[in-house]
């Protein structure tokens, strides 16, 4: 498809069977789960709906919804019939949401987006315009946070990976969030959809197999998608449970895939997977989310992963949580520094 055309997606489906196949843009599926998301999926369906490209259908996945959610749909699908499915389920998840709107998917390319996030009117344009120019399965873009308590609010244009080492950087953290990419449904189902094992870093998950199964990817250096913040209990704000899964996941990824990683040196290996733990477990404790840092010092431990001067912090960690937030607290009140903080650092 040229970049600059625009077709009419209600005579495109009229006019089907009259078309060259040539002039038939490929159908994009857009998956989207909605879990009491009354306050933002109208937002969400109409930015896909009105995306310039146009053979695009929206599988909306209610996740056992107890708002509005289902009644917005149903008046949205109203709207457009033909263009947005909707499939239901008891409150699962998001991850299994997913592989269920796969099932219900007809397009040639997935693309994820959820309900309370949103794209920039050509997204779904550029990415795939990228994608067949360059011969590639997956193709990926910038995004912002925006809303309520995101940490940081500057455009990301995230770097071109395959000029890079591209698999310590995957191990280093996500390559981009579930939103930012367009992608192959051949890709999608050759690695059997999402796992869902590491419910809070499904994501990150899925994109190290895509990149196991295919290095053909490409990027677009703008900023197409918004990943909105709010407190309606994201997943991204389990912290504990999101760190240890990327571990998870990340070991998985060394471990099936030795021939991408045999150019790392063991202990750079054990820095990027076991090694995040100790690191994540100090981030949290110096941010005083003490039930994270808990966790995730004991989790370390076993590991090895860690140098003598975090015995201090480990040792008070094997204690149980109540006094381990006992002795921080007592340490931050009755022994502050010249900076205000605890010597206990």
């Amino acid at each position: 498809m040229a970049k600059n055309r625009r077709f009419d997606y209600r005579r495109l489906s009229d006019d089907y069977a009259t078309m060259n196949h040539k002039e038939i843009p490929a159908l994009v599926s857009v998956i989207m789960p909605c879990y009491n998301s009354a306050a933002f999926v109208r937002e969400a369906i109409r930015c896909v709906m009105h995306q310039s490209y146009p053979a695009v259908e929206v599988i909306a996945v209610d996740d056992g919804s107890t708002d509005e959610t289902m009644h917005i749909l149903e008046l949205l699908r109203a709207d457009h019939p033909t263009r947005i499915t909707i499939v239901t389920q008891r409150h699962r998840g998001p991850y299994p949401a997913r592989n269920l709107g796969l099932t219900r998917a007809r397009g040639t390319f997935v693309a994820f987006l959820d309900a309370d996030d949103y794209w920039t009117s050509d997204c779904l344009e550029r990415l795939h315009v990228a994608l067949i120019n360059a011969h590639a399965d997956l193709a990926y873009c910038g995004w912002q946070n925006v809303g309520t308590g995101a940490p940081g609010v500057e455009p990301f244009i995230p770097p071109d990976y395959l000029e890079g080492d591209t698999a310590e950087t995957f191990l280093k953290g996500c390559p981009w969030p579930i939103h930012a990419a367009l992608v192959r449904r051949t890709v999608i189902d050759a690695i059997g959809g999402f796992s869902e094992r590491r419910f809070s870093a499904m994501d990150y998950d899925l994109w190290l197999r895509v990149y196991a199964f295919t290095r053909k990817i490409t990027r677009v250096p703008a900023v197409l998608a918004f990943y909105r913040w709010h407190d309606h209990g994201q997943i991204s704000k389990a912290k504990w449970r999101q760190v240890l899964d990327a571990v998870d996941a990340r070991k998985l990824f060394v471990e099936q895939n030795p021939g991408l990683v045999s150019h790392l040196e063991k202990m750079r290996l054990r820095e990027l997977t076991t090694g995040v733990l100790i690191r994540e477990a100090h981030r949290a404790f110096w941010n005083r989310h003490l039930r994270d840092a808990h966790v995730l010092f004991r989790r370390a431990f076993p590991t090895g992963a860690w140098s003598i001067t975090d015995l201090k912090y480990l040792a008070i960690a094997l204690l149980p949580y109540a006094l381990f937030e006992l002795i921080v607290k007592r340490s931050d009140r009755s022994a502050p520094n010249d900076s205000g903080n605890s010597t206990l650092k």
